[in-house]
C-alpha cells in the first residue's frame, strides 16, 4: 500500500472515532438545564457554561483544521468572518455546539485529502488531529453529564479505542496543565472508567 493510501486509511479512521465521540457528546447534551449552567464540573475551575463554551471553541478548531489546514491559536469568532458559525455560543452554547458538531463532522467527511496540519509551531497528519480531537470531545461530553449529575459512562467500544490513544498522545508535560495526575485503577474496570482514571478523573 502507498504512502498516500494508508493516510488515507488513517485520516478515515479518525474521522469515524471522531464522529461516534460526537454523537456520544451530543447526546448528553440532553441533560443541560439552564439552572445547571453554573454546577461545577470535573474540569478544574471550569462551571457547565465555561466548559461549554470551551468546547465549541475546540469544535471550531478542528473545523478550521481540516477546512483551512491549520489552527490559528489567535482566531476570532466575531460575525462575519470566515470561522462564524450558526448560533451563539454565549447565549445558547447548547445549541451552537450541536450545530458545530453537524457542521464539523460534513467538513471532515467532505475533505479532499488535505495534506498535513498547521498547529502552532507543529505538523500534524489530518488522522491524529481528528483521533486527538475525538479524545477531547467524548471525556468532555462525559464531563458534561456529570455536572448535570448523571453517570453516563463512555460506549465501552468507543472507550477502549480511546484508552489506548490516549497513553500515545497524553504526556507526563501534560499534567497538571490540561490533564490532572493519573489515578489509580482497578483491574476490573470498565474501559470507560479506565479512560477516565488515566485522565484523571474520577468515575
Amino acid at each position: 500500500m502507498t504512502s498516500r493510501g494508508t493516510s488515507a486509511v488513517v485520516t478515515t479512521a479518525g474521522v469515524a472515532l471522531l464522529e461516534r465521540a460526537l454523537a456520544y457528546t451530543l447526546g448528553g447534551l440532553l441533560l443541560v438545564t439552564p439552572e445547571a449552567m453554573s454546577n461545577a464540573t470535573p474540569c478544574r475551575d471550569w462551571d457547565l457554561r465555561a466548559l461549554l463554551l470551551h468546547m465549541n471553541e475546540s469544535l471550531l478548531a478542528l473545523h478550521e483544521a481540516i477546512s483551512v489546514g491549520r489552527v490559528d491559536l489567535d482566531r476570532t469568532d466575531a460575525p462575519g468572518s470566515p470561522h462564524a458559525d450558526y448560533g451563539d455560543p454565549v447565549t445558547d452554547p447548547v445549541a451552537t455546539l450541536r450545530n458545530r458538531g453537524c457542521q464539523l463532522i460534513g467538513a471532515w467527511a467532505n475533505s479532499d485529502g488535505r495534506a498535513d496540519i498547521e498547529i502552532a509551531d507543529r505538523s500534524l497528519t489530518p488522522g491524529i488531529v481528528a483521533a486527538t480531537g475525538a479524545l477531547e470531545v467524548a471525556v468532555h461530553g462525559w464531563d458534561v453529564a456529570r455536572a448535570c449529575g448523571q453517570d453516563r459512562p463512555l460506549p465501552p467500544t468507543l472507550a477502549l479505542e480511546l484508552v489506548d490513544l490516549s497513553r500515545l498522545v497524553v504526556r507526563d508535560a501534560d499534567r497538571p496543565s490540561r490533564f490532572a495526575a493519573r489515578l489509580d485503577e482497578s483491574d476490573l474496570a470498565s474501559p470507560s472508567d479506565r479512560l477516565l482514571a488515566f485522565l484523571g478523573r474520577r468515575p
